[in-house]
């Protein structure tokens, strides 16, 4: 493998224009921006690759399949998607998000870590393996979509279509991962389950003046009393029901979860925190960052809060909250559950919007094709990866692989200071030259691996 990565090592300055130009492409999943043009630049350079391309429409954005026969029996899933998150505030970012800038050994833009620096490194990786050999010693199905950051709701719509293509996969990489607060490489094998929902109250037909609060009903007191019912100061989730469903953690997830150095203290710098909540450290702290379901509020807005005053009784008050669900909770259980919950506590009026939701993965870490990724991530990374059954996040695990059995890996290119979500996004261009050679790697040990 190594006149491979020196060629990528060599043509490092090309494959970062090639990422630049990709981020330069806004590609706002929650706006509708740009998804078709990013969809199009992806497919060209599927297709410069030799992939048989299709772009597969769905209700929402277009999905790009890409297919590439190989000289073995197994079939290599690759998962990416070319949507990003908006780039609210503007303000706070040092550079405009869609003008790629490289400064300080990082590239910094919208896009970078989550996920545009995936997909070209990965399309680079292949590059430069097919340089120096005649073929790819795995079948590669590549699926990109483009609503993963507004919870690939229409994903279902093109794995339906494409199950025989799916259901006999012998592994996928996963779009995300990297390094952690430690900046030790780690491998995810599953995500979170989600329920996202968002609770209403109604009072009046309008806002009043807040001289009426002694005979008027109070929407946003109704709405905080619900929200009060739902979880205990002790952090227990009081939704009678909530926890039945959940699945024991097994001995080999429980063991690479004990063999998981967290970076405890890098994490806590990292988050601007003392402690974590309720002191959790040690074996504890990991058992519930992974496999520990929650009840989160995301946001509550009721009123005026401009500034000086506003004396006012709202008419109406709203909540949007996300549930992270573990193995065997499921969306529609959680939603029903909850319903049931605010009847029996009075709550009847307040109202429930809710989607479909994404359903738990956790992945086997004994599995063959996560040991193979292991493997090839200690011997380039120079320690053993850290694997852990589940992201603390969530993505369409279950839908993609989680139904079919398919083990997974994740294989990013960012860090745990790439600031994904937020201004200043930026990855540093020694682990996208790094995260490049392991995909060629892998592809390497996969082809080297019995079956």
């Amino acid at each position: 493998m190594k006149p491979i990565a020196t060629h990528i090592e060599t043509h490092a300055d090309e494959y970062l224009a090639r990422l630049k130009h990709a981020c330069a492409q806004p590609s706002i999943s929650a706006l509708n921006q740009g998804l078709d043009e990013m969809a199009d630049m992806v497919s060209d350079m599927l297709h410069s690759l030799g992939f048989h391309v299709q772009i597969v429409p769905t209700d929402g954005a277009p999905v790009v399949l890409g297919r590439m026969a190989g000289t073995g029996e197994r079939t290599l899933l690759l998962y990416n998607h070319y949507d990003v998150q908006p780039v609210d505030p503007l303000d706070e970012w040092i550079t405009p998000p869609f003008k790629p800038d490289m400064r300080e050994g990082n590239l910094y833009g919208r896009g970078t870590a989550d996920n545009k620096g995936a997909i070209v490194s990965r399309a680079c990786a292949l590059e430069a393996y097919l340089a120096h050999r005649d073929t790819i010693p795995v079948n590669i199905v590549w699926v990109i979509e483009g609503e993963e950051e507004t919870g690939s709701l229409h994903l279902g719509q093109f794995v339906a279509q494409h199950r025989d293509l799916l259901q006999d996969v012998y592994g996928c990489v996963w779009e995300a991962g990297g390094k952690n607060a430690r900046d030790q490489y780690e491998i995810a094998l599953g995500c979170k389950g989600l329920l996202y929902v968002e609770l209403r109250a109604r009072g009046a037909s309008h806002d009043l003046h807040s001289a009426l609060a002694a005979t008027v009903i109070s929407p946003v007191w109704r709405l905080l009393w619900a929200l009060n019912s739902l979880k205990d100061a002790d952090e227990t989730i009081r939704i009678p029901g909530f926890y039945d469903a959940v699945r024991p953690i097994s001995a080999a997830q429980r063991q690479v979860l004990a063999d998981w150095d967290y970076p405890e203290e890098e994490a806590r710098a990292l988050y601007g925190l003392d402690t974590f909540l309720q002191g959790l450290s040690g074996d504890e702290l990991k058992e519930r960052l992974i496999f520990g379901p929650t009840c989160n509020v995301d946001g509550f807005h009721a009123g005026y809060g401009g500034p000086g005053s506003k004396t006012v009784l709202p008419c109406e008050a709203s909540a949007k909250l996300d549930f992270r669900l573990v193995p065997d909770q499921t969306p529609a259980t959680i939603l029903a559950l909850l319903r049931t919950h605010l009847d029996a506590q009075g709550f009847e009026d307040i109202e429930i919007l809710a989607d479909e939701g994404e359903h738990p993965s956790a992945g086997d870490p004994a599995h063959p094709f996560v040991q193979a990724a292991a493997r090839t991530a200690q011997r380039l990374y120079g320690h053993v990866p850290a694997c852990i059954p589940m992201m603390s996040g969530t993505g369409p695990v279950h839908v993609l692989c989680g139904q079919f059995g398919t083990p997974m890996v994740t294989a990013g290119v960012g860090y745990a200071g790439s600031m994904a979500h937020a201004p200043n996004e930026h990855i540093r261009i020694q682990d996208f030259i790094a995260g490049t050679q392991y995909i060629a790697a892998l592809l390497d040990e996969l082809g080297n691996t019995e079956p």
